[in-house]
């Protein structure tokens, strides 16, 4: 999908159980808050083999699309984004990401979430993508507005954490053509 000096962002593919697994332990206590369920189906290479399987299938009915983002240099597993609760009748998606720790600031999300949202735009013609982040997120936010994404509003107890209250999260908007 997308290739630079640095990193190349592509499907997941089952050579890649082994570290997409390796990145969501050790990153668990960063993803638990804000993705508990990817957390859970990644827990063990096996568990990861069934999750790439599922999320081809998903990719070829167009559910859902989950991509790898790899270092080019040492080909390890940098983070996944993916493109989810596709509404095709309302051609709208949400992106969601989460970026190994070791990984972070060197704006290789901000251009992710950048080419996947052209994708989005110009292969599965939707006309609306959001981002839901937390306002602790900073970065998560900063993400969001480099790429063009507009607040909208603060979304009341939009997301529940594992065995923690409901928080308020922040919602974030582009339009095709902005």
């Amino acid at each position: 999908m997308f290739k630079s000096d640095l990193f190349w962002i592509t499907e997941l593919e089952p050579l890649d159980a082994d570290k997409l697994s390796r990145l969501m332990q050790s990153n668990s206590a960063r993803f638990q808050k804000f993705f508990p369920t990817t957390l859970s189906q990644n827990l063990t290479i096996e568990d990861s083999k069934a999750y790439i399987l599922r999320k081809a299938i998903e990719h070829k009915n167009k559910i859902e699309f989950t991509f790898a983002i790899k270092a080019t240099l040492t080909q390890n597993l940098a983070g996944i984004i993916i493109l989810k609760d596709l509404d095709m009748s309302k051609q709208a998606g949400e992106i969601a990401y989460a970026m190994d720790q070791k990984f972070e600031g060197h704006g290789w999300m901000t251009l992710a979430v950048k080419e996947l949202s052209k994708y989005a735009f110009n292969k599965l013609d939707l006309k609306t993508l959001k981002i839901i982040s937390h306002r602790t997120n900073l970065g998560s936010c900063k993400i969001a507005i480099k790429n063009g994404y507009a607040w909208q509003r603060t979304l009341k107890n939009e997301h529940t954490p594992v065995n923690s209250s409901p928080l308020d999260m922040e919602l974030y908007e582009l339009h095709a053509g902005c």
